[in-house]
């Protein structure tokens, strides 16, 4: 009888003993499972903290970025641009125009309005991210091929109806229109392309 009573508090023991241990078990796997998420979680919050330093922070220290540049978002400005070529307007919205810099561009297959996406970005980083030569007396296109201010011919800028010297240093501003004419067109064609350019509708 005494040894029955010995064994089944042996047994209440055990029992006892292995629902602690479970209990602990269990517990420990809880706090142990709940370290790890917030490891998990505060490596994201890290990642996701650099990133948008990173990005608030892209000027012209990124390889490709335009020099005196201010971050990524800093502007969004939509221009008009046409390039006329005795009478023919250059198609920007060909694959190799589209979208070669994330500062400014041409998007969506579009290739008449210009987006701009940082402050400081001027009309140079354009036409240098997309390879075209441009300066106060030539266009040059990617195959070599220059068409040069010369006795007969001359290259034009237009900016908001008005003609300027040069367009290099300029900064596009919400509805500009830019216009570049290259050959011997009278004043009369040249307000013809104007007239279009004015009408000419943005894509935003």
């Amino acid at each position: 009888m005494e040894s029955e009573y010995l064994m089944g508090r042996k047994e209440r023991r055990e029992r006892e003993e292995k629902r602690e241990n479970y209990a602990t078990k269990h517990s420990s796997e809880k706090r142990k499972q709940t370290l790890i998420a917030i490891g998990v979680f505060a490596i994201i919050a890290v990642i996701v903290g650099y990133s948008v330093v990173v990005f608030l922070n892209m000027t012209e220290t990124v390889p490709g970025g335009p020099e005196n540049a201010g971050p990524l978002g800093s502007d969004h400005a939509h221009a008009a641009l046409v390039v006329n070529i005795f009478g023919d307007e250059f198609d920007f919205s060909a694959p190799d125009y589209q979208i070669k810099s994330s500062w400014t561009h041409f998007e969506g297959r579009d290739g008449t309005t210009i987006h701009k996406h940082a402050t400081g970005v001027t009309l140079q980083y354009l036409f240098d991210s997309l390879q075209l030569g441009l300066d106060d007396q030539c266009f040059v296109f990617k195959d070599g091929r220059s068409f040069c201010t010369n006795e007969d011919y001359t290259l034009q800028f237009f900016i908001n109806r008005e003609q300027a010297p040069d367009i290099r240093d300029y900064e596009i501003m919400e509805d500009d229109k830019v216009l570049i004419i290259y050959g011997g067109q009278t004043d009369e064609e040249i307000e013809e392309v104007l007239v279009k350019l004015d009408n000419q509708e943005l894509i935003k």
